[in-house]
């Protein structure tokens, strides 16, 4: 490998969504500093299998009635 073009691995800290955490070696940030995950396989509807939607200012809302007449005619 060449010297002085790969980046710096070293130690950080992970935290999940639920509050556990856990050591790790990533290019991120500096040594020992903490990455607060949004979403993990312990929350996430793909790894779950439960999908939960958000509604975060009506943007749901928005959509069906935007789109509420849209689909199958009989």
């Amino acid at each position: 490998m060449k010297s002085g073009i790969h980046p710096i691995y070293h130690t950080i800290n992970v935290i999940m969504t639920d509050g556990t955490q856990f050591q790790t070696r990533s290019c991120m940030g500096k040594d020992g500093d903490t990455l607060r995950l949004d979403i993990d396989p312990k929350s996430h509807p793909a790894w779950t299998g439960v999908q939960r939607i958000m509604d975060t200012g009506g943007q749901v809302a928005k959509f069906n009635k935007r789109f509420a007449g849209l689909g199958l005619k009989n």
